[in-house]
């Protein structure tokens, strides 16, 4: 793609030297953008929440020759030489960085985190100089099978394939007119060749690249082709449009049951409840009416949390009523102040509140939480919560009662709404990158590689001294591709 030259002049990346994160922040600030250095493969929350600060995670690790034309394991070629150089199109940033927002919400599931376990391990290994080839192919083994197991993806895994049909293996123009803009395609010196050919079949970018899953072990039997940056934003968007943040209701909040992970359930009042959901009750049309979570649970109003409703606060769990109630036709959120005493709800009184589905929450009320206007939660004292057949929700002796407010279940996504307030990201993975040690003969050799950088950097070396160093390359270090090719580039510029 045209654009491809352009960005690596703009971003710091030259063809004569790998470069360093300092360089490419000098470039990419005056982008918009930075970068910071990772270790291998991070978690898809860590990745996803980077790009929605404008900020590209890049391995600093390289590739090693023997894997020069592909590798699973995230390295500077790849982040840096792949992704960097489109972000000085304005429309491929602004994907990036919506993806980044959206695939922080995306609901994922315990298989996701298996598959990034299985992938940073297929990574680690294959980079790791004294791997056997037995523990590589069981790396790749245990890769497929977790592909092959994932029958229903979540919107974490989908968002995941349009990632990489798109930023990561995507093509631009048309199925018969394209060009190559994908990072693991520019990354790829095996794969940038092999797909340009007519057994790799060129499909038109829409929603149903969803249904391609994909092996990072094996080369691509299929690519999608996008209109433009612009076209990606737009499959993007219809992609968001379905997924539980925008839907909300109690299919949503039924996915975030299934996952089991901390997740957030926006009412229409806009008060966020954050923590694990175990429990829902619906209607006989399928509304939620009544959700539960179990263990440490936040309450926050605008992704901040309300003072003194804290995990630890909230640490056996929450409990409130969704919907309206009966006789009023406004929603309780939108009720006035004036409005709420006129139907006899004053702090400090005996209320009892009777929804719609039938559920009855009956106690002294303390305190009402407004935020912007509305009306977003009711403390009560010496509460009791029964439902139309008489099962008891909360019990007075259980203490204080804090009752959400909303008609309805507006929004469902993963994660804290207060994440600075509660952190939920899952354990730092136990694998490590597998370094190996310098020995004497490596230290010598990465010795002679800064000495080609400085009679590059200084010139005016004399020919003798550069065929000198040659000789002895050739003879201790013949294997060294790079190094020989180095002294080749200084050899031509005498």
């Amino acid at each position: 793609h045209e654009v491809y030259q352009e960005g690596l002049e703009r971003t710091g990346i030259s063809t004569d030297h790998i470069p360093s994160i300092e360089e490419m922040n000098k470039c990419l600030s005056n982008l918009g953008w930075r970068a910071v250095v990772v270790n291998g493969f991070i978690p898809p929350a860590a990745f996803m929440e980077f790009h929605s600060y404008k900020i590209l995670p890049i391995a600093q690790d390289m590739r090693s020759i023997e894997h020069i034309e592909y590798t699973p394991s995230p390295d500077i070629i790849h982040e840096a030489a792949g992704h960097a150089p489109f972000i000085v199109d304005i429309d491929y940033g602004e994907y990036l960085q919506r993806f980044g927002e959206y695939g922080l919400k995306a609901l994922y599931t315990k298989k996701d985190l298996e598959m990034y376990e299985a992938i940073r391990k297929l990574s680690i290994v294959k980079e790791c100089p004294d791997s056997k080839e037995s523990e590589i192919k069981d790396a790749e083994r245990n890769v497929t099978e977790k592909v092959a197991a994932n029958t229903e993806p979540s919107e974490a895994a989908l968002l995941s394939r349009l990632f990489w049909w798109t930023a990561e293996y995507g093509l631009v123009g048309t199925a018969d007119d394209y060009k190559i803009f994908g990072a693991g395609l520019l990354s790829s010196l095996g794969e940038s060749q092999s797909c340009l050919k007519d057994n790799v079949k060129k499909i038109p970018l829409t929603l149903d690249c969803l249904n391609y899953s994909y092996d990072i072990t094996k080369a691509q039997p299929q690519l999608f082709v996008t209109r433009s940056c612009k076209h990606m934003t737009q499959v993007l968007e219809e992609l968001a449009d379905h997924m539980c943040f925008r839907v909300g209701g109690a299919e949503s909040v039924q996915k975030a049951i299934k996952a089991e992970i901390v997740a957030t359930c926006e009412y229409s009042s806009g008060l966020q409840v954050s923590g694990v959901v175990k429990t829902m009750m619906t209607n006989s049309v399928g509304r939620e009416i009544y959700l539960g979570t179990e263990g440490p649970t936040q309450l926050s109003y605008n992704y901040k949390q309300l003072q003194g409703h804290g995990k630890d606060y909230h640490g056996a769990g929450f409990g409130s009523p969704v919907g309206g109630l009966q006789d009023i036709t406004k929603p309780l959120e939108n009720l006035s102040a004036d409005r709420l005493k006129a139907i006899g709800l004053y702090t400090g009184e005996r209320v009892s509140l009777n929804f719609l589905s039938g559920i009855t929450v009956t106690g002294v009320l303390e305190k009402i939480w407004r935020e912007d206007g509305k009306n977003i939660l009711f403390t009560f004292n010496d509460c009791i919560v029964t439902t139309l057949e008489g099962e008891i929700l909360f019990n007075p002796e259980w203490g204080k009662y804090d009752m959400a407010v909303g008609k309805r279940i507006v929004s469902v996504f993963a994660g804290s709404a207060d994440r600075s307030e509660y952190e939920t990201y899952p354990d730092k993975s136990e694998r490590k990158v597998i370094k190996k040690e310098s020995d004497a003969i490596q230290s010598e050799l990465y010795s002679i590689y800064s000495k080609v950088r400085q009679y590059r950097n200084q010139g005016g070396v004399s020919k003798q001294v550069i065929n000198d160093l040659l000789a002895g390359v050739q003879e201790k270090f013949f294997d060294e591709w790079l190094l020989l090719e180095e002294i080749e580039e200084l050899i031509n510029d005498i």
